[in-house]
Parts: C-alpha cells; sequence; structure tokens
C-alpha cells in the first residue's frame, strides 16, 4: 500500500551507537578498539550501514515515502549523528538532527532527526529528569528531549525519552520510570497554557510497557492516546525481547486531537513495528528476534537489540 499524501513519524533505539574513541568523562571505554568490546572502526562502521538502511526503510513499504522524523536513543553524541546521517542509505534523503549532552553516566543521548523539507524546529530544549534512589543519591539518567516544530506546515510538540532502564530488576525501578511520566506530564500542562490546541507526539524507549503503572497511569491522562496498547503481544510480538519474552517499550503516543478527522492538519492512520526479516536474528534459537550488535560481548554484527516503531499520519 502506498499513500504519498501520509507521512511518517517513527522511533529507533540504536542501541550503543558510540564512536571508537574513549571520551574521559563518560564511561565509554568497552567501545574502543582496545575496549572490552574491540569495538573497531570498521565494526563502527558496519554499524552506521545497516541503522542508515532500517531508519530509510521505516515506513517505506506503507506510504512510499521516508520517515519525515525519527527519534533515536542510546547514541553517544554529535560526530555519531554527524556520521549516521551521512551514510549510505541516509545521505541523500535530507536529514539533520537536535542532539544536547545528558547526564547519563554512559554517555548515551536522545535526539531527534528530520527531514528538512518536511520539519522546521521552532525550538529546542531539554528537560531534566532527577531521580534519586533510595539512599537520596541521584541516578543520572537520561534527560528528555522537547522539540517543537512544523511538521508539513502544522506546529507540533514532539518529547524523545529513553527512561531509566529495569537493571536492577522490574519492581525495584518502577519509581524512576513513574518519576520520568510525571515530569513529562508536568512539562505537557506547562505547554498547553501557552499552546491550549497543542499536537503533542511522545516517542521513546519508556523501559515500560503500554500496559505499566507509568505509562498508562501517569502519562496518557488528559487528552493523550495511546496506539500501541494493543500492540503487545508477549508470545509472538514486541520492540525487544528479555529472557526470551516479548517487549513494547519503544512507544509513540499522541494527543487526541489527530484523530480530528473534519479538520485540516495531520491526523491519525495507523501505528506499526518494523520487523522485516533483515532486521531478525538470522540464528535459528533467536529466530524472528532483533538481529543486535553484541549478544552479551559476543559480535554479531547485527543492527540493534530493537525494532523501529512508527506511526502514519494523513496529511
Amino acid at each position: 500500500m502506498t499513500d504519498s499524501k501520509n507521512i511518517s513519524v517513527a522511533f529507533y533505539n540504536l542501541e550503543n551507537l558510540f564512536d571508537t574513541t574513549n571520551d574521559p568523562h563518560i564511561l565509554d571505554d568497552d567501545f574502543t578498539a582496545e575496549g572490552f568490546l574491540e569495538w573497531t572502526k570498521e565494526r563502527y562502521q558496519n554499524k552506521l550501514f545497516k541503522l542508515s538502511k532500517a531508519i530509510s526503510e521505516i515506513g517505506y513499504d506503507d506510504i512510499n515515502q521516508h520517515p519525515s522524523i525519527v527519534g533515536v536513543a542510546e547514541v553517544e553524541n554529535r560526530k555519531v549523528l554527524t556520521d549516521l546521517i551521512n551514510c549510505n542509505g541516509l545521505e541523500e534523503l535530507g536529514y539533520d538532527f537536535v542532539h544536547y549532552n545528558s547526564p547519563d553516566e554512559r554517555g548515551i543521548d536522545t535526539a531527534l532527526l528530520y527531514r528538512k523539507d518536511d520539519f522546521e524546529v521552532l525550538e529546542s530544549t531539554t528537560i531534566t529528569v532527577m531521580v534519586y534512589n533510595p539512599e537520596n543519591e541521584r541516578d543520572y539518567t537520561r534527560d528528555i528531549l522537547y522539540v517543537r516544530g512544523n511538521l508539513h506546515g502544522e506546529m507540533v510538540h514532539i518529547y524523545v525519552n529513553h527512561w531509566p532502564s529495569r537493571r536492577d530488576g522490574d519492581e525495584g525501578t518502577a519509581y524512576k520510570r513513574i518519576t520520568a511520566a510525571q515530569t513529562l506530564s508536568k512539562h505537557l500542562e506547562i505547554v498547553k497554557q501557552t499552546y491550549p490546541n497543542a499536537k503533542f507526539i511522545i516517542m521513546g524507549d519508556f523501559n515500560d510497557n503500554p500496559n505499566s503503572e507509568s505509562i498508562k497511569d501517569h502519562l496518557v491522562i488528559n487528552g493523550l492516546f495511546n496506539p500501541m496498547v494493543t500492540m503487545l503481544i508477549p508470545e509472538d510480538q514486541g520492540s525487544t525481547t528479555y529472557r526470551g519474552r516479548w517487549n513494547l517499550f519503544d512507544q509513540i503516543i499522541i494527543s487526541t486531537n489527530f484523530f480530528a478527522r473534519d479538520a485540516k492538519g495531520l491526523s491519525f492512520d495507523r501505528a506499526a513495528i518494523l520487523s522485516d526479516r533483515f532486521l531478525q536474528d538470522w540464528d535459528k534459537r533467536y529466530e524472528g528476534f532483533p538481529f543486535r550488535t553484541y549478544a552479551g560481548p559476543k559480535y554479531i554484527g547485527g543492527y540493534s537489540d530493537h525494532f523501529p516503531v512508527y506511526v502514519v499520519l494523513q496529511n
């Protein structure tokens, strides 16, 4: 199915897109040629090539268009983003990006890629998520990226998220993601004071599923809708896996005014996960799972441990 009147907006966790240079200010030592993961220039270039191809394919089979906007997570710095948009799959498509360094100890950030012909940046900033552990020590997690701009001539407010991980267990870390949700919700209300009819696009790796407390009780309230809530099928569908079980941590949430089809402007059409065969693991044991770059310390040379997700908007 193709429709040139439609556009796509995507999110993709790029799984540790680090350059090969050691930065003394962050914990990136493993991602050097001499480091634990033996992260060489050749491996870096291979990952850039694969990711650029994947990004260019998001939504293309649906609408015969490359994505207008792609939020990304787990990028180290401006250099890797510059290298990515100048790589084979993307260099002719006219992408630029918005990026800020975040306080994450590993140095991984979020960013927004956008096609300059489709999107005009009007304003951008970061929203700090202040999370503290039980000992009242700050957990330096990723900032939320906020970008206001014109998408095909219509103003939208975009948030790119990468919420605190479940590394120490789901229940033991849930409060961190609830804090992130509450922080984001407060910013939405501030924006509404200036832009009462604001159209919101909230995307990210939330490290929680659509039915998790942080998402359903603290974020998707007051005029928001999560089109991915029906897409999590633990047995055979999601955007990432953990111990053989699917999760849909990668989501795109929109404001309900995208459903005003009788009004002019962008309207919601559908949401999807890009899980084409080329993005899947080739090992029979992990058939259908995302083809990742590393399995533990073992280099397998894939794309990412997440599938990209996207929504199609009618223009």
